[in-house]
């Protein structure tokens, strides 16, 4: 690696998915870790293998599936045991780093650990030599390392050098730095520690004030080469450094910076939508790269501008971050080929089977509206591609109500290759009923926790998203779906949170959210 290329170390299958109510099962992790390998993400966190067998397994699938592409990271606590299980989920892999961490700051020794000084550094060197012994690659946190008294950070900091750490990441681990302060720890460890040349120094800064991105950019004016960020910001609390921000800015300000990364930015809109779905973590309208009025102009002085030269008001072309807009593009005689090519041009890579389904999805809602946008298509593709595996299919369904009617809801379900079961059932209003004429067939009880509807496009025509994320059991399942009718919508979404609750029951779960207290950087 040159010295002006910074190194993007992804962490939203680790920390971003310990956010409250965004754990993703095996099959999402992969979704996402796939989204991830296109971007160009340099390391992929993929998880805490010992924290739940659900947290293993989708690091071992990681690393199988995705472990010649990029560098695919497990955490571990600086415990045997922990690192044990890290090399055990990364064996796999081609390209594989361990990630040790350890608090060093004087309120983790003293109220968390109950160490003192020298048993941080004799367990910080251990656990290096341990996990080297499995792979060159090897990172170091030293934990809540922005609250460390700079002496005994610099100290840590070298041994675990000397032990074999390649990578040393400077964590804020509680968000309580600032960008001067954070700038003077990294100098600080650049010029005291003897042998920091021989290992990179990372970054990860989580956004309690929010200060993460702020913090990271500082840290590389320090001479950081590493930054650990998620997608949209995910992570615990208020979250990490969004990898998109971070990105766009040491790209747009290239100048100032002077480094740059292998990130393939017309893939961060994209990753981000993906990001969302899965999580159901909606991204706020003004959000920046990612939101919805990132690149829109309201003002009139400002649309005026952007009509004379777009640089008056925009430092950057939608276009470099895959921001698609309302573009008409097709209509209800355009062919598969057509399709295809706008598909492949709004950045998609689909296999057949995908791009058959949405097809067929996109010819069905042609027949409902008269115009069909880019961001119609979008949402149809995302709907295929974080389709859950499902036992249960909506045949059909019937709502009634009124102001002098009960609401009532009729559905005809099928399992698999059994027949088709039909109930129904009485609500609040007709979607209430369609939920829980759903519960009643499926033999399942959830509650619903959030339910929320948008607009893809525009006109009394537009496709309408539902997503729903219910509890069942204490285990979280999101669903989501797009239909030009809202109550066939949320049938979809629910349904398919219903199937992912289904799945746990069939095969006992792998929730990964069953996983151990442990904090981390």
């Amino acid at each position: 690696m040159t010295g002006d290329q910074i190194i993007i170390f992804d962490t939203t299958l680790r920390d971003g998915e310990q956010s409250p109510g965004c754990s993703m099962n095996t099959r999402e992790k992969l979704e996402v870790a796939n989204a991830l390998v296109e971007l160009g993400v340099d390391v992929i966190e993929a998880g805490f293998p010992i924290a739940s067998p659900g947290d293993f397994e989708a690091v071992q699938k990681i690393a199988q599936r995705f472990g010649d592409r990029s560098t695919i990271c497990a955490l571990a606590r600086s415990l045997d045991a922990d690192i044990a299980r890290a090399k055990e989920a990364l064996a796999d892999a081609a390209k594989r780093r361990i990630h040790v961490f350890l608090a060093t700051s004087a309120i983790h020794r003293e109220h968390k650990l109950k160490m003192d000084k020298q048993q941080i550094i004799d367990r910080a060197i251990s656990s290096v030599l341990d996990a080297k012994s499995f792979c060159d690659d090897i990172e170091f946190s030293p934990e809540d390392a922005a609250r460390t008294e700079l002496d005994f950070l610099c100290e840590v900091v070298e041994k675990v050098i000397e032990a074999g750490a390649t990578t040393v990441n400077i964590p804020d681990t509680v968000g309580y730095a600032t960008p001067n302060h954070y700038f003077k720890v990294i100098s600080y460890l650049k010029k005291n520690v003897p042998n920091i040349e021989k290992a990179i120094i990372s970054t990860h800064c989580h956004n309690d004030l929010g200060l993460a991105v702020a913090n990271s950019l500082s840290a590389i004016e320090a001479g950081a080469r590493q930054v650990e960020c998620t997608i949209n910001g995910l992570g615990e609390r208020a979250g990490n450094a969004a990898l998109e921000e971070v990105v766009m800015a040491l790209r747009t300000r290239a100048d100032f910076y002077g480094v740059h990364t292998n990130i393939k930015t017309e893939r961060l809109v994209p990753t981000s939508q993906l990001v969302s779905s899965i999580t159901g973590m909606k991204v706020q309208r003004n959000k920046a790269i990612v939101g919805q009025n990132a690149f829109a102009h309201e003002a009139g002085i400002h649309q005026h501008g952007i009509l004379q030269e777009r640089s008056t008001y925009e430092i950057m072309r939608a276009e470099d971050v895959g921001y698609v807009g309302q573009n008409l593009v097709l209509g209800k005689h355009s062919g598969r080929h057509a399709f295809r090519d706008r598909v492949k041009e709004l950045g998609f890579q689909l296999d057949e089977d995908v791009l058959q389904k949405a097809f067929s999805d996109f010819i069905a809602l042609a027949d409902k509206k008269k115009e069909v946008y880019d961001s119609d298509i979008i949402a149809l593709i995302d709907n295929r591609i974080t389709d859950a595996p499902a036992r249960w299919k909506l045949i059909s369904f019937h709502t009634s109500a009124g102001t002098s009617a009960v609401p009532t809801a009729t559905i005809e379900l099928q399992c698999e290759d059994q027949p088709i079961v039909c109930d129904a059932a009485i609500g609040d209003g007709p979607i209430d009923a369609v939920f829980k004429a759903l519960e009643r067939v499926m033999d399942v009880s959830a509650r619903l926790e959030e339910f929320s509807v948008r607009s893809i496009s525009e006109g009394k025509d537009a496709l309408g998203e539902v997503r729903v994320k219910i509890d069942v059991m204490g285990r979280h399942y999101v669903g989501k779906s797009v239909s030009t009718d809202i109550i066939a919508a949320s049938a979809g979404a629910y349904l398919q949170a219903l199937n992912k609750a289904d799945a746990d029951r069939q095969f006992g779960g792998s929730s990964s959210e069953e996983r151990i207290p442990a904090k981390s950087p």
